[in-house]
């Protein structure tokens, strides 16, 4: 296996001062930001919440609004009516079980519902400075198995592949570093493995570009 940490200096040299691309002010914000972002891009996501996060200022404004309606505000985000339905139900249980309070702890957030350990982990990291694990989203899955860094397709197993190689001071900034290059180089249907820094370290370069 090529050195990871090669990689990551590459990485972080190719993209400094790299961070979250979702827009949020507190905890919640970057809660229901990151459960609209599933399946959708964080621009699109950042068009959205600009006026979601005007009209929704609280838990309260969540619960209290028709479900229909709120469907209707996030509908460009994709899987509107799952995720509506899920912001509903979680801001109910944040109320009645939490505190009115995101929770800052992995099993915690675990329990509101549309919230696996990808948004968990954002969560943590983005809003408490808690890392507790490495968020794998399509482009941390679709590069780590490019690199050789995992044979896995499921998420949490691909998670605990690279929890063990990857150091864990980095492993907020690993999920960013690769989200990043995701979109900029390492992209899913042409990779440009010609201008890429990882090319003399990656299995799939001569057969992908």
């Amino acid at each position: 296996m090529a050195d990871v940490n090669e990689m990551i200096t590459l990485l972080k040299k190719e993209y400094p001062g790299v961070k979250i691309a979702l827009h949020y002010s507190d905890p919640l914000e970057l809660l229901i930001a990151t459960i609209l972002s599933a399946q959708c891009t964080d621009k699109q996501v950042n068009e959205v919440t600009k006026n979601l996060f005007k009209k929704y200022r609280t838990l309260q404004d969540y619960i209290k609004t028709p479900q229909e309606e709120l469907e209707k505000d996030i509908y460009s985000t994709g899987f509107y009516r799952n995720k509506a339905k899920n912001i509903k139900e979680l801001s109910k249980l944040l109320v009645n079980e939490f505190d009115s309070k995101v929770p800052d702890t992995m099993e915690a957030l675990l329990t509101l519902p549309g919230v696996a350990r990808k948004t968990a982990n954002i969560v943590l990291s983005g809003a408490f400075g808690k890392i507790d694990g490495i968020a794998v989203d399509t482009h941390v899955k679709r590069i780590a198995f490019r690199l050789g860094l995992t044979a896995n397709t499921n998420p949490e197993k691909i998670e605990k592949d690279l929890m063990k190689i990857i150091p864990k001071n980095d492993w907020d900034i690993f999920t960013l570093l690769l989200i990043h290059h995701g979109r900029k180089v390492c992209n899913a249907r042409k990779p440009l493995c010609g201008e890429c820094v990882l090319n003399k370290l990656c299995k799939s370069a001569f057969t992908l570009g």
